[in-house]
């Protein structure tokens, strides 16, 4: 079964023409996860080159990783998109190389798909295109081209020599939206009392643990269950950015079944593509980076260290997804309730180790 990437690019210039940049990245279709990025300023030109100067380059970056992969374009130009999946005539002579440069970019390919997506649907894109076109408004020379290969999966059974930074996972007492089952996201939203309750049995269950460190969400629900942990403990409370909750945009504080009512079609892409934001919202890819990036930070502060993670479902899940090697669909294959504790040792020299998940013994 053939590779199969996800190509987002965009393009654009301030003044149509004016100061020109595009933004392109490459997603593996399964996990959501970005391969590649690539952006360049590309000085004076009209959005429409600009953004087909933006698939060119993401379906060179996908070349680059797989010449024979699969490829699903998604591009908020409905030009370009019906032009290159042949529906649209290109009537423009400076339009027409450049089809031509992106159908030869995409020759080697097993098959390549066109989709319009709206804007917000396009967010990384369009940021990296921006960045571009502010260099070029600036009349600088700039561009990136960043790759980030998978790491080497090592076996099972490799074993570790370094002492590892242990996080224990504990996700943030209840709250009325939790109790009710209603997507909570950026909001604020307090402890009810059982969920203090609950902060405080946590924190009795890890006064044993040798925590050295507490690392909190900044949302409030995190904080004041990470205060409970740092009473117990006498230990300061540290905010990591990249540990906060999912922006669920639109849905915030809605169930489900509202969600599914208000924006059918948008819940059920969500549900089937990480790369897919709620409206207004972030995707889970963007939510993977930013955990991991936070993940990073913690080894450099903490390495060897017990830190104690005081979080919320989604970022948890996606550092146990992340331990095990697992796929970004088995996010929906775990439950994680309020106020329980999972356990992850990182080695630098070995692959991470599960040591528990989802436990509520402290809360009997």
């Amino acid at each position: 079964m053939s590779t199969e990437f996800i190509v987002e690019a965009d393009g654009g210039s301030r003044g149509n023409p004016g100061p020109a940049g595009y933004g392109a990245l490459v997603r593996d279709a399964a996990s959501g996860e970005v391969l590649a990025e690539v952006a360049e300023a590309i000085g004076h030109a009209t959005n429409n080159v600009a953004e087909y100067r933006g698939l060119i380059a993401g379906l060179e970056a996908a070349a680059e990783l797989d010449p024979g992969a699969r490829v699903r374009v998604r591009m908020d130009s409905k030009l370009v998109v019906e032009q290159m999946s042949g529906r649209w005539k290109i009537k423009h002579p400076d339009m027409v190389p450049l089809a031509a440069r992106a159908r030869e970019a995409a020759a080697s390919f097993a098959g390549v798909a066109y989709g319009w997506i709206p804007r917000a649907q396009n967010a990384d894109a369009d940021r990296l295109a921006n960045e571009a076109m502010d260099a070029a408004a600036r009349g600088e020379e700039w561009s990136v081209q960043a790759s980030v290969p998978a790491a080497p999966a090592a076996p099972a059974w490799s074993p570790a020599s370094t002492t590892p930074l242990t996080t224990l996972l504990l996700r943030h007492g209840e709250t009325p939206l939790s109790a009710e089952k209603r997507f909570a996201g950026i909001g604020d939203h307090p402890l009810t009392d059982r969920g203090l309750d609950q902060a405080r049995a946590a924190a009795r269950a890890l006064a044993g643990r040798g925590i050295e460190a507490i690392v909190s969400s900044p949302l409030a629900r995190c904080r004041a269950t990470a205060a409970e942990a740092a009473a117990a403990t006498g230990l300061e409370v540290e905010i990591e950015e990249g540990f906060r909750e999912t922006d669920f945009g639109d849905w915030e504080g809605l169930t489900f079944a509202e969600a599914g009512e208000r924006t059918p079609a948008r819940l059920k892409e969500w549900l089937a593509d990480p790369a897919v934001a709620p409206p207004g919202g972030e995707s889970f890819a963007e939510v993977s980076r930013r955990v991991r990036a936070g993940l990073d930070r913690l080894k450099e502060r903490h390495p060897g260290r017990t830190v104690l993670v005081v979080s919320h479902v989604t970022p948890i899940k996606l550092l146990v997804k992340d331990a095990l090697g697992a796929p970004m669909a088995s996010l929906y294959r775990m439950q994680l309730d309020v106020a329980s504790l999972s356990a992850v040792q990182w080695y630098e020299d070995g692959p991470a180790s599960l040591r528990s998940f989802n436990d509520t013994h402290h809360l009997d």
